[in-house]
């Protein structure tokens, strides 16, 4: 088979089967990442952005265990603009800079090599810190006032965990 009938037969089957995306946690309201970013400087509120891809379980396990959490749906919900991007997605978005690029790209500029991995963002895209993998709902708490609170202004977030509260 030549390369150009092989070509040909890819983008055709790319063309009729489905796109897969994947899910964010049910009941929130996470938006694109254009959108995220308007709403949070319009609101001046910080991004919580959740990297994930279909197919994923631990993020399917985050979902269950952490997200379904209502004290965590009210926390995040009140205090964040809510991202959520697909790691293994070519839709486009536009970086605080005006740049284009798909989310694949955008995740692999944030180093992001394994989903799930949670990212916090001032409300003009300035990257705050972010985390990777399982994390319980305690982590969660523990992160938001690490943001809320300011510290990580003034210390790392090793420090502040460490820190007795």
């Amino acid at each position: 088979m030549t390369m150009r009938v092989l070509s040909l037969l890819v983008a055709v089957l790319l063309s009729i089967v489905p796109a897969a995306y994947a899910d964010a946690p049910a009941g929130y309201d996470f938006l694109s990442f254009d959108d995220g970013l308007r709403q949070a400087r319009q609101h001046e509120k910080k991004l919580f952005v959740y990297f994930g891809r279909h197919g994923c379980g631990w993020c399917e396990k985050m979902n269950r265990e952490v997200f379904s959490a209502d004290e965590i749906k009210k926390r995040y919900s009140a205090h964040y603009v809510l991202v959520y991007v697909d790691t293994e997605s070519g839709r486009r978005l536009t970086l605080p800079n005006g740049e284009r690029v798909t989310e694949m790209e955008f995740a692999a500029r944030q180093r992001i090599i394994a989903t799930p991995m949670f990212a916090f963002f001032e409300p003009d895209g300035t990257f705050i810190f972010k985390i990777s993998g399982l994390q319980s709902i305690g982590d969660f708490k523990e992160y938001d006032r690490y943001v809320q609170d300011g510290h990580y202004r003034r210390q790392g977030l090793r420090d502040f965990l460490a820190a007795p509260p």
